[in-house]
């Protein structure tokens, strides 16, 4: 018989013991009458299985829970099916009509703001904007997300997006150095800048980098406000087919190489793209202490006052 104490498995980044399991069972068998959700959050609970916000990592405990129930280690409630509201396609309205043009040099058009769309009326237009403006269109972000507008004395000039990061890319996982359960563990400290806009109508030279250098300074505190964790690292891509990258270069931004073009392989899915380019820009000097984290109970949560922002995030070009 094993020691209770004994690793058993390893499950998203998670170890989960001997012991650990006859639990997940037991409470499995006590608990019939719960729905999978409500069973998966009171495992959770038990585990003490948190994301990164501190919430209930469900996601991942009912993935451990399907396993062990296809390897016939307990039986699982039936599964409810419940049907999704299909979400309503977005209409431009007047409130995102192209404006008047804005040409000119950044001293010229104002301080430049990073406005967070946190409201629902914010949200909608924002997305209204990406959705008629940007040559990706909009598509509803996933995970942890943050959404600015670009202004300048109350003129609207873009709107970006960050949102979770890609699960697994070569080139990026290569120079973090983490193996795969580190990654797992510790890729929500990791965020990606999924969507970068500036209007068509304005013209201002070095706009774009000079964003990319107050989101560096800002999104830190903002991510941990709203999220209650501050990243360790902004990644991007950027098509080559369309841009170059130049204002990610000028904010000092890391350029890596290109994606493979391929996804992360699933069963009996495939999946493919256009290799992207692959930018990276770390928000804490020693990023890689927190990307290399292998202990589920050391969460880095607070604004890192004792890790200063690093040199090259606090320049802009003017």
């Amino acid at each position: 018989m094993p020691e209770p104490n004994a690793l058993m498995t390893i499950c998203c980044g998670r170890p989960i013991t001997h012991r650990e399991f006859m639990e997940i069972r037991e409470t499995v068998k006590s608990f019939g009458n719960l729905s999978r959700k409500e069973l998966t959050h009171t495992i959770c609970e038990h585990l003490d299985w948190r994301t990164a916000s501190g919430t209930n990592k469900w996601d991942a405990c009912l993935k451990m829970l399907k396993q062990f129930e296809n390897k016939g280690l307990l039986s699982l409630p039936a599964k409810q099916i419940q049907s999704r509201p299909k979400p309503s396609p977005i209409v431009f309205s007047s409130k995102t009509a192209p404006g008047p043009d804005i040409i000119g040099r950044l001293k010229e058009i104002g301080p430049v703001e990073l406005i967070q769309a946190s409201t629902p009326n914010q949200v909608r237009v924002w997305n209204e904007y990406m959705d008629r403006y940007h040559y990706l269109g909009y598509n509803q972000p996933f995970g942890y997300t943050m959404r600015y507008t670009i202004q300048a004395q109350k003129r609207p000039l873009g709107c970006i997006l960050f949102s979770g990061a890609a699960k697994a890319i070569g080139i990026r996982d290569q120079w973090i150095g983490w193996d795969a359960n580190q990654r797992i563990l510790n890729l929500a400290w990791v965020v990606n800048n999924t969507r970068f806009l500036i209007f068509p109508w304005v013209k201002v030279k070095y706009l774009a980098s000079h964003v990319l250098g107050k989101i560096g300074r800002q999104i830190g505190q903002d991510w941990y406000k709203q999220w209650g964790f501050y990243p360790a690292l902004l990644e991007t891509f950027v098509d080559p087919a369309y841009y170059q990258g130049t204002c990610y270069k000028a904010a000092n931004w890391t350029y890596l190489g290109m994606t493979t073009g391929k996804g992360l392989a699933r069963k009996q899915k495939t999946y493919h793209t256009s290799p992207k380019k692959i930018f990276v820009r770390p928000l804490i000097k020693n990023f890689r202490n927190i990307l290399y984290r292998k202990d589920k109970n050391r969460h880095h949560r607070a604004p890192p006052t004792e890790l200063p922002v690093p040199e090259f995030c606090k320049q802009t070009r003017n």
